[in-house]
């Protein structure tokens, strides 16, 4: 049961980086590659029905650390009480950013809480898994300089994949930019965990570019989504020996009884919450346009 729930653990959060990695990176790119407000509109669209839905991946991973392991929830979460304060921070402003464009006279301002609510957490959990990891504060920066630069990639690609005219054009640039910024970034960062995936990961990120390069964004957004969950399976893989200093996974987790019913509420619920997050994509799947 430890196993097993250290692997949902895992799922989760890989799940989490993957889908609000090009979230941040839309939304810190937006503002940067728009002339003008339709331009904006357009490549906000592409997020707008389901970035609200990708942070339920957040809540769950941290709730079933609170219930499977909590020993290991309240160290993390202690430890690094001000990053995460900082993390809630950008989601509250990025949110609020994204529901209220609509709704005022001046929009400048909706942007650019999006823009800084996209990249607080997309540099400040990078940072904060690093420090976990290594705990020093140049694997932290190193750490949030790589998923900064991943989800930029990321965003990029999405962007491309989910638009057209001048948008789809300006991402694809932003994407080479992106990708020739985050290869020796990913070396740096994912060189000192040294493990297969990080390996992988590192190829996975080249194989994004020269595909971007190629204009086949779908497989080009296949490999950033790769590189994502590659990368994230190298740190579970050392968190999974040591979770944190002088604790094991076994002493971090719950009891039996606490692991086997939350064992039967997953098999029920994620089920469900897959297929229906996987309807929601397959539902807004074209491309966005710009308004008339």
């Amino acid at each position: 049961m430890i196993d097993l729930w250290f692997v949902i653990i895992a799922f989760l959060w890989t799940g989490y980086f993957v889908l609000e990695g090009f979230d941040f990176g839309v939304g810190l790119l937006a503002p940067l590659l728009s002339r003008n407000d339709a331009e904006q509109r357009q490549s906000l669209h592409t997020i707008g029905p389901v970035w609200d839905g990708n942070e339920v991946w957040l809540i769950t991973a941290v709730g079933a650390m609170f219930a499977a392991f909590p020993a290991w929830y309240s160290g993390v979460f202690s430890a690094f009480y001000l990053q995460v304060t900082l993390i809630l921070v950008g989601l509250i402003l990025r949110g609020v950013g994204l529901e209220w464009r609509g709704k005022v006279r001046n929009p400048a301002w909706c942007d650019m809480a999006v823009m800084v609510g996209s990249g607080l957490p997309a540099f400040l959990w990078g940072a904060v898994f690093a420090d976990l990891l290594f705990g020093s504060a140049v694997a932290a920066v190193l750490g949030g300089a790589f998923t900064l630069t991943v989800c930029v990639l990321h965003g990029a690609v999405f962007l491309a994949l989910r638009t057209t005219g001048a948008i789809r054009r300006r991402a694809r640039v932003a994407a080479l930019a992106a990708g020739a910024a985050v290869i020796p970034v990913a070396v740096l960062a994912l060189s000192k965990l040294g493990t297969f995936p990080a390996l992988a990961a590192m190829a996975a990120l080249a194989a994004a570019t020269a595909l971007i390069w190629r204009r086949r964004e779908g497989w080009a957004f296949t490999a950033t989504a790769a590189a994502i969950v590659l990368s994230t399976l190298a740190v579970f893989m050392e968190l999974r020996v040591r979770p944190l200093p002088g604790l094991t996974l076994a002493e971090a987790a719950s009891g039996a009884y606490t692991l086997t019913m939350l064992s039967w509420i997953g098999l029920l619920a994620l089920p469900f919450v897959l297929l229906y997050q996987g309807w929601t994509y397959y539902v807004f799947r074209k491309r966005v346009r710009v308004a008339a």
